[in-house]
């Protein structure tokens, strides 16, 4: 076998379905071959395949929003760490960006293919200047703000979860910012979900504040998504030119 090869296997689990199991050559990793697996066996995979979505986690968000309905047509939407783009995919059908109605403006430090009714921007969220650009671009605030973002793990679970956390805390911080009155910020997180401090933040900021876990997060994750509603902060003042009067 050539290094770097990969074969498979297919069997049928115990409920009757095909499973493939990975065969690996030369160097490569066991957790490379979980995760290529994991993706092959994965039915959210599949269907975004079929669905043209560029993700599974588009499911996530469809999900959510099936049951909380604030993807609204004709609202603006921030999609944070938006690479490779499903969040924005289902944003920019639901609000109907694509159609001139609604707008969705996506951010990433990495390039993203274009997505039609989708704004994009390379650039760090956590800038001090970000939200002015944002704003600026969208021409207003924004009714939504979302945010699929992990941090790139160490293996250190204290370090990790303090990444985590810090990614959070940002998304919160812009949201807040960027909001109009009313709007709703949905963020991952992990494990026992939002940390009791950023929870009393959200909650001061927001009239309903809850966690949710889709069905279409892998049974296995740790994941977990905080849904904040209805914002009543108090947010910066725009300029004329990011729209205000």
């Amino acid at each position: 076998m050539r290094p770097g090869c990969v074969t498979s296997d297919m069997a049928k689990d115990t409920t009757g379905r095909l499973h493939v199991t990975v065969k690996t050559g030369g160097k490569r990793k066991l957790s490379s071959k979980l995760w290529l697996e994991r993706q092959l066996n994965d039915p959210y995979v599949a269907q975004a395949k079929r669905d043209g979505f560029r993700s599974r986690a588009a499911y996530k968000l469809l999900e959510i929003d099936d049951k909380h309905h604030f993807l609204k047509r004709g609202i603006s939407v921030i999609d944070l760490g938006a690479a490779p783009g499903g969040w924005s995919q289902i944003a920019a059908k639901r609000v109907g960006a694509a159609d001139g109605k609604g707008r969705v403006v996506a951010i990433d430090l990495l390039a993203m293919p274009e997505i039609p009714g989708v704004t994009f921007a390379q650039l760090d969220f956590l800038a001090e200047d970000a939200p002015e650009k944002i704003l600026k671009m969208m021409g207003g605030r924004a009714d939504v703000v979302l945010s699929d973002m992990a941090a790139n793990t160490t293996g250190h679970r204290k370090t990790d979860q303090l990444r985590i956390l810090g990614l959070v805390e940002g998304a919160a911080a812009f949201a807040a910012d960027v909001l109009n009155p009313g709007g709703t910020f949905v963020a991952k997180v992990f494990q026992s979900g939002a940390d009791a401090e950023l929870m009393t933040q959200l909650k001061r900021d927001f009239a309903t504040v809850k966690h949710v876990k889709p069905a279409s997060s892998r049974q296995d994750s740790s994941e977990r998504y905080v849904l904040a509603m209805g914002f009543r902060g108090q947010p910066k003042a725009l300029t004329s030119e990011q729209g205000g009067a």
